[in-house]
C-alpha cells in the first residue's frame, strides 16, 4: 500500500531519471540536482496550457481514449467538457496526482458550483477547509488524504492553501510572487496591468511600466542563471533551448513571452494573464476562467468525472502497460523539452503502438522548433503527419503564450 512518503519518493525517483544527465559535482549536475528538488513538491496549482486550444487540436469524439500529463489538471477536467470516453491523466509528481485527485472529490461531494468555484476559483476562504474536513476528505483515497493533511514547512496542514489563495503556492504560485516583490522594489507593480479598459491601454501600460524592467541590471544578471526559472519549470536542458531562440537571447526572449501576455490578447478573456498580473482569478460574472470552472459547464464536468484515472508515473513506462491501438489523443506538455534523443525514440514508440489511426499527439516546446526530426528514428516519425500550418494557427490562440511553439501530429490512416 503506497503512503505518502512512498508517493514522494517516487516522485524524486522519476524526476532524477527524467533530469539527471550529468555528472553530479559537475556545473550541470548540480544544476540538474537542483532542478529536482525544486520541483519535488507542488509545482503547478493552475496549468499554463490553454486547454480551449487543446480541445480544438484534439477533435475528441465520444469514444476517445485520451492520455495526457496531468500537471494541475486545469486541462485534464476542461476535456471532459468535450465528451471523450476516458482519460488517464499521468504525472511523475505525486503532489499534482493529489491535486487532481481531490479535485474529482470535490465534484463528487459538493453541493453545486457555486461551493466548487469558491474552492479552485477563489481558492481563499476557511469555508473551503470546513468543506474539505466534512464533505471532501471521506472520499480521498488514503495517500492523497495524507497528502492535504500533512503538514507543510510553515506547520499548517497543507490543505490551508486554499483559506489562503491557493494560487500563491506551489513553485509557480511562488514564483509569480517573486517577480511581483522583483517588480515593486524596481518600481514596477506588475498588478498594474489589471488597470486596462482596453488592449490599447494594455499596450500603453505594459511599455510604460514592465517592459522597463528587463533592463535593469539585476533582471539582466537573474534571467543570466537558470536556476533563477525554476519556478517556471524550465530544467537545464530547456533553459538552453529557450536562450537559443532568438538573436536577443534568453532576456529577449523573456520579454517577448511576457510582452505577448500581457498585450496579445484582451485581459478580460485571458485568465493566464489574470494569475500572472493579479495572482488569482477574477471574481465577477463574466469572469474568464479555464473551462472545467465554468458554470456552464459544472454539470457536465461533475458527470463525467468518473473517466478520469490517475497513475503516478512516466508517460513512457504508462504507454508501456497499454495494450496496442487503444489510444486516441496524446496530450505531452513541454515534457520531450526535457528527453535525450533515447527518451523520445521510446516514447514516440510506444505512441505509436498504442496509437488508433487518426490518432492525435500535441505539445509545446519552449524554443520555436520542430524538436522531433533528426531525434526519432524516420521509420516511427514518418508514421505521422505534421500539421505545421495548423500548429502555428493553434499556436498563435494560445492564451498563456510562454511557449514558442505548439505541434499537432496525426497517425497517417483512417481516422478512428
Amino acid at each position: 500500500m503506497q503512503t505518502a512518503r512512498t508517493v514522494r519518493r517516487e516522485t524524486t525517483l522519476g524526476l532524477t531519471t527524467a533530469v539527471h544527465r550529468s555528472k553530479p559535482l559537475s556545473r550541470a549536475g548540480m544544476l540538474e540536482r537542483l532542478f529536482t528538488l525544486a520541483f519535488s513538491g507542488l509545482v503547478y496549482p493552475q496549468i499554463w496550457e490553454d486547454p480551449v486550444v487543446d480541445m480544438e487540436a484534439l477533435d475528441l469524439r465520444p469514444d476517445d481514449h485520451v492520455v495526457a500529463i496531468a500537471s494541475g489538471s486545469c486541462n485534464i477536467l476542461s476535456y471532459l467538457t468535450a465528451n471523450p470516453a476516458k482519460i488517464s491523466a499521468v504525472d511523475l509528481n505525486g503532489a499534482h496526482i493529489a491535486l487532481g485527485k481531490l479535485k474529482l472529490a470535490a465534484l463528487d461531494s459538493l453541493a453545486g458550483h457555486e461551493e466548487f468555484l469558491r474552492f479552485f476559483g477563489e481558492a481563499q476562504s476557511q469555508a473551503n477547509v470546513a468543506l474539505y474536513d466534512a464533505e471532501i476528505a471521506p472520499r480521498l483515497d488514503g495517500v492523497s488524504r495524507s497528502y492535504w493533511e500533512g503538514r507543510s514547512l510553515s506547520g499548517r496542514r497543507r490543505i490551508q492553501v486554499f483559506a489562503r489563495n491557493f494560487y500563491r503556492y506551489g513553485l509557480l504560485g511562488r514564483f509569480i510572487g517573486a517577480g511581483h516583490l522583483l517588480g515593486r522594489t524596481l518600481g514596477c507593480d506588475p498588478r498594474v496591468m489589471l488597470q486596462a479598459r482596453d488592449m490599447a491601454e494594455q499596450r500603453a501600460l505594459f511599455d510604460r511600466h514592465i517592459a522597463p524592467v528587463f533592463d535593469k541590471p539585476l533582471v539582466r544578471w537573474l534571467v543570466r542563471q537558470p536556476a533563477s526559472l525554476y519556478g517556471l519549470g524550465i530544467p537545464p536542458a530547456q533553459y538552453k533551448a529557450l536562450a537559443a531562440d532568438g538573436d536577443a537571447g534568453i532576456r529577449g526572449v523573456l520579454r517577448h513571452r511576457l510582452e505577448r501576455l500581457a498585450c496579445g490578447f484582451d485581459l478580460k478573456s485571458n485568465y493566464f494573464a489574470r494569475q500572472a498580473f493579479g495572482r488569482g482569478y477574477a471574481t465577477d460574472e463574466d469572469a474568464s476562467l479555464p473551462p472545467y470552472l465554468e458554470r456552464r459547464n459544472f454539470a457536465a464536468v461533475r458527470e463525467r468525472a468518473g473517466r478520469v484515472a490517475y497513475h503516478q508515473s512516466a508517460i513512457t513506462a504508462y504507454l508501456e502497460s497499454q495494450p496496442a491501438k487503444s489510444c486516441d489523443a496524446y496530450v505531452l506538455l513541454d515534457a520531450q523539452d526535457w528527453m535525450n534523443d533515447a527518451d523520445l525514440t521510446a516514447l514516440w514508440t510506444q505512441i505509436t503502438r498504442t496509437a488508433r489511426p487518426g490518432a492525435r499527439v500535441i505539445f509545446r516546446t519552449a524554443a520555436d522548433e520542430r524538436l522531433l526530426p533528426g531525434r526519432v528514428p524516420a521509420s516511427i516519425l514518418g508514421q505521422w503527419r505534421y500539421e505545421e500550418a495548423r500548429s502555428r494557427e493553434l499556436g498563435e490562440r494560445d492564451r498563456s503564450s510562454i511557449y514558442g511553439a505548439f505541434h499537432l501530429h496525426v497517425l497517417q490512416g483512417a481516422a478512428a
